[in-house]
């Protein structure tokens, strides 16, 4: 397998994940305190809740599973090596928390309904989404979110239009950081149908019918979902999926739509001059700046405090005086 000694996450991260992240973070007081958060309200429980409910992998508890992943943590340059979990469920799923303690987690579904290869490539991307500094976004937005909805009940609804903003902010940025792990998933491989067929299976895998199902078939749909383009209307119908119009918003793109970025990426020569060795080197872990939040940012976040505590005041009073 192909290594990447000192790689940084801006060698591959796509230009989509950067533009997202960017809105994310700029919303008010989005990155309070946030080191500290993640790592006494969501790291630290979740590490003891994976320690005690499901498997800890290691080299004598599920070893291929271990050597796949230690690996792809060595070809990615991670570190400090995250922990991982099996869980018990039936869902094709993996997924990765915190920062200072990284872990991951693989549902016992997805190990039996792939073999080594596509094993090797959803490895890959979770330790993308880390190597990324993702993980750590994901925890902080899903806590601006519920804060969101609790100043919107506090303040009789005054904050539900702040909700709606950074809900549809962090799902539009979620999508788009998948596209940046995919990308880490292909380096980590080094083989473009094992991950478009790992996608495959993800989508609508059967291990049954496996020998009936064409990874050709499926690159003819994935160009002819980008052809909907063309019509106006599918992009509005598009763009209302992934946000809700059935009910739920999509945390991650359509396994098509993430198919024809990676073809698109993996023709590039960006991709070739990574694969050369000619990529950019950090020896810094992740992309996020996680540090406790600058003064001037703090006092600004005060001052919006100040300001929401004067309106919740005029609210009641409002309500008093009728």
């Amino acid at each position: 397998m192909p290594q990447y000694p000192g790689i940084s996450s801006e060698a591959f991260r796509h230009p989509l994940d950067r533009e997202a992240e960017e809105t994310l973070r700029n919303l008010p007081g989005f990155d309070m305190v946030a080191k500290k958060f993640v790592e006494f309200v969501y790291e630290r429980p979740q590490s003891v809740f994976k320690m005690g409910n499901s498997i800890e992998v290691g080299p004598r508890q599920y070893s291929t599973v271990y050597h796949i992943f230690r690996e792809c943590v060595r070809d990615l340059d991670l570190a400090p090596e995250p922990l991982l979990f099996v869980a018990q469920d039936p869902q094709l799923n993996a997924y990765s928390l915190g920062q200072d303690h990284p872990s991951m987690t693989l549902n016992s579904g997805l190990l039996d309904a792939t073999d080594e290869a596509q094993l090797r490539t959803v490895i890959a991307h979770e330790l993308g989404h880390i190597k990324c500094g993702h993980t750590i976004l994901i925890q902080m937005a899903l806590w601006a979110i519920s804060t969101a909805m609790f100043v919107g009940e506090m303040t009789f609804g005054l904050g539900n239009a702040i909700g709606s903003g950074l809900i549809y902010a962090f799902y539009e940025w979620r999508r788009k950081a998948e596209l940046s792990a995919d990308r880490a998933a292909l380096l980590a491989t080094d083989d473009l149908d094992n991950v478009m067929q790992t996608m495959m299976v993800m989508a609508g895998g059967s291990r049954k019918y496996a020998h009936e199902m064409s990874l050709k078939e499926f690159v003819r749909q994935s160009e002819r979902y980008q052809d909907l383009d063309r019509d106006n209307l599918n992009q509005i119908y598009k763009f209302l999926l992934y946000n809700g119009a059935q009910g739920i918003a999509f945390t991650h793109p359509f396994a098509v739509e993430r198919l024809y970025y990676l073809r698109e990426w993996a023709d590039s020569s960006e991709y070739r001059q990574i694969k050369a060795g000619n990529y950019q080197r950090d020896e810094a872990r992740g992309a996020v700046d996680a540090n406790p939040t600058p003064e001037s940012q703090t006092e600004s976040l005060r001052r919006q405090i100040e300001e929401l505590k004067r309106e919740i005041e005029r609210e009641k009073a409002k309500r008093e005086g009728a």
